[in-house]
């Protein structure tokens, strides 16, 4: 049967990624990003596509009239959208406590506030019983290092997901978050990632490899499968096992 697929970030990366998996099932797929011309890019069979800043309330509500209009129920809702800033307009001058606001705020807006606001919006139209909500966080919200900033606004994320798994599940929807490692082909780290960096986190993993976004769409398409149809407040790591455990 064919589904409705809402991915957020759909242009680039993992969410394109997604995007093309359901799109291979038949599925109708919306791919949400604040750039129209990189989702007008996106290959992805006969996906609709809306540009919008999904920080912004108002925006939003745009969003969800579209939703409204071309889908009515959306079967899946995945939040891909995030970043650690890079594509932000730096803040201006040089004092640090400047420099601090604007990472804090700029990362709560992107990996946080980004899919609160859109779960909200679209939570009335998520199909009951079979909606599935599903989260992207990191490696980084477990082990704090790095770009802390980032980190904690995607672990924000875990205890949102499931307080909305409680909330949902009565009405047979399932919220779960996927935390990958790191992810090669990916925009995350601008131009590219410095070669002993790359080394050492393909190191850490079991396998010897680095993640690619096909592994977390693959993920995320199993959880939104009947198989996953009772896991629900999970976070599953997608790491290679450079973390496990938690």
């Amino acid at each position: 049967m064919t589904r409705n697929i809402v991915i957020s970030g759909g242009g680039t990366g993992i969410g394109l990624a997604a995007a093309r998996v359901f799109a291979a099932d038949g599925d109708r797929v919306l791919l949400l990003g604040r750039r129209r011309d990189v989702l007008e890019r996106a290959k992805v069979p006969d996906a609709l596509t809306y540009a919008a800043d999904l920080a912004d309330p108002e925006a939003v509500r745009g969003v969800a009239g579209f939703v409204q209009r071309e889908f009515g129920a959306v079967d899946v809702l995945i939040h891909s959208a995030g970043g650690n800033g890079l594509l932000e307009p730096r803040a201006d001058g040089d004092d640090p406590l400047d420099a601090v606001a604007r990472s804090w705020t700029v990362n709560f807006r992107l990996n946080l506030l980004t899919a609160a606001l859109l779960t909200e919006a679209l939570r009335a139209r998520l199909a009951e019983p079979g909606g599935r909500v599903l989260f992207i966080s990191s490696i980084a919200a477990y082990r704090g290092h790095g770009q802390v900033a980032y980190a904690a606004a995607k672990a924000g994320l875990h205890p949102y997901a499931h307080d909305l798994a409680r909330r949902l599940g009565p009405h047979g929807i399932t919220v779960n978050v996927v935390a990958p490692g790191y992810i090669e082909d990916t925009a995350f780290f601008g131009d590219g990632i410095d070669e002993e960096l790359r080394t050492r986190l393909v190191g850490e993993t079991l396998d010897g490899r680095a993640g690619t976004p096909g592994d977390v769409a693959a993920t995320l398409h199993w959880l939104a499968s009947p198989a996953a149809a009772h896991i629900t407040s999970q976070i599953v790591q997608v790491n290679g096992g450079a973390e496990r455990g938690h």
